[in-house]
Formats: C-alpha cells, structure tokens, sequence
C-alpha cells in the first residue's frame, strides 16, 4: 500500500514519543501490505474495525492511541485521514474525517 502521508505519524509521534515505536512499526507494516478487501485487514488485524465510506480504524499501544485511515483498495492508496489518543477519536466522527 501507498501510505498518504507519514508525516502526519511523525507530527504525532513528535508530540507523543511514547507512541513512535508502534507507528513506524504500523507504518512498515502497511507498506509492506496490498490489501485487497476489508476481510483481509480482518483477518490480519481482528481488531481493526472496518467502518462506512472506505474507512478502517486501528488500534495502537493497546488501544491507548487510534489511526483512522481511508483506503481505495483498487489502487492500493491508504490515506491517513486521524491520529490521535482514544479520547481525542471519540470527539471525531471517523465514517466522515
């Protein structure tokens, strides 16, 4: 996958140091992928939930941190639409972000 745009990880991690292992690992990771389908993320990452409108959220550090990111899976593009704490993704309405 084409992650659109790391740099929005870096701002975080910045800010949050505690969190910059399990985003650069999250990020390899997802470069590394091709995902093709929603099931696939499913069946990689159980927790992940798969949401409307090309939306899949991931939890990271234990569920302390989330990532919202839209994906075409056709062309293989992933875009970073939110990072941030738990509380920070339960004020944000991540089918529309």
């Amino acid at each position: 996958m084409r992650v659109i745009a790391k740099r929005v990880l870096r701002d975080f991690w910045l800010k949050h140091p505690v969190v910059e292992q399990q985003l650069k690992s999250w990020h390899k990771e997802m470069v590394g992928t091709a995902w093709s389908s929603s099931v696939h993320i499913k069946n990689k990452y159980p927790s992940a939930s798969i949401l409307d409108n090309q939306r899949v959220v991931f939890n990271i550090k234990g569920n302390h941190y989330r990532i919202v990111v839209r994906i075409n899976y056709q062309f293989k593009i992933m875009w970073i639409r939110f990072v941030g704490t738990h509380s920070e993704y339960d004020q944000i309405d991540a089918k529309t972000i």
